[in-house]
């Protein structure tokens, strides 16, 4: 729902659709010793990490200006920049709170949670659907907008089959490797 309560139009579902693998592209500015760390990251290089959603605006923003605009780029840049924006201000870049944060990114920031929480990663393997489930409901009008995580529950089930059928082919790194990405 948009902030006026009418429903998402079907371009926009399009756009996002199109948009959304583009949210963390500003990773690539972000040095492979810090992105494959497999342990938790301190204080410096979460600092780093999240520079990663103003990185990805500027470039996404570039492109835009280069391609004249463009709604497809526009919502990239917006989702790129905003979905680390937590519903209760806590979030980064810029602290923004409940529906100052465009809603392509409050919808992005559910979407890249769950998929967080079901992917395996170098420091946790996957969550089951229900656990993720309920990390979501527990950050429910903290993390994430009421009214995002509502239409998420109605269509709960459709996540869970999508995410069985996207199981990771990508293999992460082991630890020695991470070790000599880190050395590097």
């Amino acid at each position: 729902m948009r902030k006026d309560g009418a429903p998402i139009d079907p371009t926009m579902v399009t756009v996002m659709e199109q948009a959304a693998p583009l949210h963390d592209i500003g990773k690539v500015g972000i040095p492979d010793a810090i992105l494959l760390k497999p342990g938790k990251l301190d204080d410096d290089e979460f600092a780093i990490m999240k520079t990663h959603a103003v990185i990805g605006a500027q470039a996404l923003a570039e492109a835009e200006e280069r391609a004249g605009g463009s709604r497809l780029i526009s919502v990239a840049r917006e989702i790129a920049e905003s979905h680390h924006e937590k519903w209760d201000g806590s979030g980064y870049p810029y602290g923004l709170q409940g529906d100052a944060i465009p809603l392509s990114g409050r919808i992005m920031a559910l979407a890249d949670v769950y998929d967080a929480l079901r992917s395996r990663r170098a420091y946790k393997e996957p969550f089951s659907h229900g656990e993720a489930c309920k990390i979501i409901l527990q950050g429910n009008g903290r993390h994430f907008d009421p009214a995002v995580v509502n239409a998420f529950l109605k269509t709960a089930d459709q996540f869970e089959e999508i995410a069985s059928q996207m199981v990771d082919v990508v293999e992460v790194p082991n630890t020695s490797e991470a070790k000599a990405v880190q050395a590097a």
